[in-house]
Formats: C-alpha cells, structure tokens, sequence
C-alpha cells in the first residue's frame, strides 16, 4: 500500500512564496515607491547570478540559480532593512527561515543553502552576493532615466560597494560597465521596427 507524502507544510510555504510579492523593500520609503517589491529583487537577483556565473569558470550554475532563489526568503517574515534602518534594527532570519521551511519537502536542503549564502564561503555564495549587491546598482540606474535623484546622491555609497563589498572579478566589471549603461539601449538597439523590421527604409 503505498503511503501519500503530507504536503500540507509545503503548500503553505508555497502561499507565502506568492505574498512575497506584496512586501515592499525598505528603501521604497526614500520617496520612490516604484522600486521593486521583494519577489521582483529575487527576480532579478537569480539573472544577474546566473550572468556572472556564466564567467567565472569554477562556479556551478544550477547551484547558483538554488542560492539565489533562497537567499532573501527569510524576509518573508523578518522584513527587509535598509542601510538606515540597520543600525536600529535587530532581526532573526534563522529562526524566520526555519520556521518557515517546517515539515516540507525541502527543508533541509534550503537550510543548508541558506546557511552556506549566509556565511559567504563559497564562490556560488559569493557570487549570489554580488547579483544581490549589483541589483541595486541596476534599480538606480533605471530610476535615475525617469528623474530620481538617488543614484546622483548614492554614488559615493555605491563605489565603496563596488570597491570593497564584491568579491567576484566579473561582478566588478559589471559594475564599471553599469556606470555607463543606458537602461533604454536593449530595445533601442535591439531589433525593433525601425531598425530590422516593417519601418526600415520609411521616410
């Protein structure tokens, strides 16, 4: 007789997996409420793992995509804190995150991935720092093209990260290049119309 596995545990988990979606990121507060929520970061977080995973020959790729994917999941209950608010605010990710992982399938292997992110040891964990890291440099510029003064008033804050908080050769690279990205060029210069479609040759 064979014996149905209880995934009550899981399909609760996988609920608060879509509310994520619903927890804003604290530097929302710095008069920019289009700034992504905590779903849209992870998001953006695993692309910008996997781009830099691509060029640092000794990372595994599947394992990076797993950290990414996990290593802000405790903000589901402890919230996210800003580079204000930490220095008045102290929260329990670990006791969050096991709680949260309770019963389910997959308990123990995203604890333990949680845990390897948390301590920075390996290169795949240190390259999902440096993604999670580099998406705000991407939000700023992306903000900055529709007027907000944040990356103009950050860039100091923003270069001492780059010099001193990544750790991947590639991640510093990305952030020289970001320094001069224009967030509109990918459909611009893409294909689009005008330069590879019914458009060409019009006056």
């Amino acid at each position: 007789m064979s014996h149905e596995p209880n995934l009550s545990a899981d399909v609760n988990f996988l609920f608060e997996m879509g509310n994520i979606r619903l927890i804003d990121r604290m530097w929302r507060r710095f008069h920019n409420v289009h700034f992504a929520n905590l779903a849209e970061h992870h998001f953006r977080v695993y692309w910008i793992a996997m781009a830099i995973a691509a060029h640092e020959a000794e990372a595994d790729p599947a394992k990076v995509g797993k950290l990414a994917m996990v290593h802000d999941l405790a903000e589901s209950r402890a919230g996210d804190v800003d580079y204000l608010a930490r220095q008045y605010v102290v929260r329990n990710e670990e006791l969050a995150i096991k709680d949260m992982l309770a019963g389910t399938g997959f308990e123990h292997e995203i604890l333990g991935l949680w845990e390897e992110y948390e301590k920075k040891d390996s290169l795949e964990a240190k390259i999902v720092k440096d993604a999670d890291n580099l998406d705000v440099d991407f939000e700023l510029a992306e903000q900055a093209v529709s007027g907000d003064p944040l990356q103009l008033k950050w860039q100091n804050n923003r270069r001492f990260v780059a010099e001193e908080k990544l750790y991947t050769a590639t991640a510093k690279q990305m952030y020289q290049q970001l320094l001069a990205a224009d967030p509109h060029a990918w459909h611009v210069n893409g294909r689009n119309r005008r330069n590879a479609g019914d458009w060409q040759g019009e006056r």
